[in-house]
């Protein structure tokens, strides 16, 4: 694969992490959850061929209980 053909490839994993964070933003705030350190883990697209990771980040209690109960309702079948 050559420089340009690799970096292209690169990029198009960035975008497609943070297309990904976008829409855990999105769908988690529909819920009544916010992460507000959710991100693409800078270290992780590093290099000349990163491997983006997906920070949920660090978050209160209160705001892991929310998620407990957002899963718990989707498990149960009601969406409140």
């Amino acid at each position: 694969m050559e420089a340009m053909e690799r970096r292209r490839a690169a990029a198009d994993r960035v975008r497609t992490a943070e297309d990904a964070v976008e829409q855990l933003r999105e769908g988690l705030a529909e819920c009544g959850v916010k992460l507000p350190s959710l991100r693409v883990d800078p270290v992780s697209c590093a290099g000349d061929e990163p491997a983006p990771l997906v920070d949920l980040g660090r978050c209160n209690i209160d705001t892991a209980l929310r998620l407990c109960e957002v899963l718990a309702e989707k498990e149960s079948g009601h969406d409140g």
